[in-house]
């Protein structure tokens, strides 16, 4: 009796020592945080599963300093036993936003880190502000756009602003200086910036009285 009783519990101790080197069945779920997520739904994926991820409820957007945003966690919903391989990707990308990955911190071992936290960086998109001109035949025109201006060669007929706008944000191009013997006007030069390039702003140059 004592000999079997010996056996069982050697048996019981070499069970509990597989299963804290990962030899059991020690399981664990891969969460992560996203940073300055103002629009939703982002999804992500791994290994065959997918999470979706929206900002807080209490967020209105669009928010400029991405350090008053809240971040957001996330949780896929099965889990991964150890020594299990997983890849973080973006799915679906939220509206208005292009969401990465860190470079490392998308993949690994399951077990391989004390502790598991995949991070998500969101930023707000931006897009081109430029236009049309038409008359330009002497130097001297300088468009501007909030901060940025913008000399234009005489002759040119196209334009494009070399600091793009953040979505969300407006622009407002106006004449900082016309050319000698021109007079320039702006055309649909103020708005909102939305999700595609601004190319539609129009420039005139006619001679000056």
């Amino acid at each position: 009796m004592k000999f079997t009783s010996m056996r069982s519990l050697l048996a019981l101790g070499l069970a509990l020592t597989l299963t804290a080197c990962g030899g059991g069945k020690a399981t664990y779920t891969i969460p992560g945080t996203v940073s300055n997520l103002q629009y939703g739904p982002l999804v992500l994926t791994s290994n065959g599963m997918d999470v979706t991820v929206n900002p807080s409820s209490t967020l209105v957007p669009p928010v400029y300093d991405s350090a008053k945003v809240p971040a957001v966690t996330f949780e896929f919903p099965k889990q991964l036993e150890y020594g299990d391989q997983y890849l973080v990707t973006v799915k679906q990308q939220p509206p208005h936003q292009t969401c990465a990955i860190p470079k490392g911190y998308e993949q690994d071992t399951v077990g391989h880190r004390a502790t598991i936290n995949v991070p998500v960086n969101c930023l707000l998109q931006s897009h081109a502000v430029g236009g049309t001109v038409s008359g330009l035949t002497a130097t001297g025109l300088v468009l501007v756009n909030g901060g940025g201006t913008l000399p234009l060669a005489s002759g040119t007929t196209e334009f494009t602003f070399p600091n793009p706008v953040i979505y969300g944000q407006t622009y407002g191009v106006t004449v900082l200086s016309n050319p000698t013997g021109l007079f320039c006007s702006v055309n649909n030069g103020a708005g909102t910036m939305q999700d595609a390039d601004v190319a539609n702003i129009t420039v005139t140059c006619v001679p000056s009285a």
